[in-house]
């Protein structure tokens, strides 16, 4: 989708001195809005705090140590 937009300049090379090897104001809204979407699905991730419920005998330290690769 083609769309012209005005950006504040203090914020685009803000941005920019944190995206690495991104180097176009193009690249760097792509990369603004993934990351802006992301955020947002982990925020609805945690509307699921307390309701899963884990079988009795669920052990994650036992899954983590049968799948250590260091």
């Amino acid at each position: 989708m083609r769309t012209n937009i005005l950006l504040d300049d203090n914020l685009v090379k803000e941005a920019f001195s944190f995206a690495k090897g991104v180097n176009t104001k193009k690249s760097l809204v792509d990369l603004a809005l993934r990351e802006f979407i992301e955020t947002h699905r982990r925020k609805d991730l945690r509307e699921l705090r307390g309701k899963i419920e884990f079988a009795d005998n669920y052990d994650y330290k036992a899954l983590r140590s049968n799948h250590d690769t260091r």
